[in-house]
């Protein structure tokens, strides 16, 4: 485990445990935990822990708005917009990252010229 991101690698380490232990495949394994957030009222940041994988399973956003139909009976109301407004925080916060790691290619390949 790396000394700087232990919080990080213990997530990563508990997720890989839990998706070995699984039988479910892995799009349903990613589907059932974008479905346990909504129901917890997760914070954007853990939708933020999920788009890489949930993007590497196939997982589209018709998917995960058909979670959010899935649980609404269940959670209610508030739990969907809260998590409808998270996930579109997270994914906002993705698109971020992904343009500020372009821009730095691009200035580093013009530094290179």
């Amino acid at each position: 485990m790396a000394e700087d991101t232990p919080v990080l690698d213990t997530l990563a380490d508990l997720t890989a445990v839990s998706i070995e232990r699984s039988s479910l495949e892995a799009r349903d394994h990613v589907m059932a935990r974008l479905a346990a957030l909504v129901a917890v009222d997760a914070p954007a940041a853990s939708y933020l822990l999920h788009i890489g994988a949930a993007e590497e399973v196939g997982i589209t956003l018709e998917d995960v708005e058909g979670v959010l139909v899935a649980v609404a009976p269940i959670v209610g109301t508030p739990r969907i917009v809260n998590a409808s407004t998270n996930i579109a925080k997270a994914l906002g916060f993705a698109i971020a990252l992904i343009e500020a790691e372009l821009e730095a290619e691009l200035e580093d390949e013009e530094d290179d010229e």
